[in-house]
């Protein structure tokens, strides 16, 4: 079984790709940036960045306010 932390919690990845995560937590991905290993992934790149064993990956959201 393939583990990866997304925003510090372990979860199951078993080929799955940063578009799948985002698909599962319920998320627009156009209010948001992903980190993958410390790296920024482009939104186009969502769907063809599978994780692997150990990445991880944080979700960050964008709130607007004034």
């Amino acid at each position: 079984m393939s583990v990866v932390f997304v925003n510090g919690k372990e979860q199951a990845a078993n080929g799955k790709t940063v578009e799948d995560i985002i698909n599962e937590m319920n998320i627009d991905k156009r209010t948001i940036a992903v980190e993958l290993n410390e790296e920024i992934v482009s939104k186009a790149d969502y769907d063809s960045t599978t994780l692997k064993d150990g990445d991880v990956l944080e979700v960050v959201s964008f709130v607007g306010g004034g």
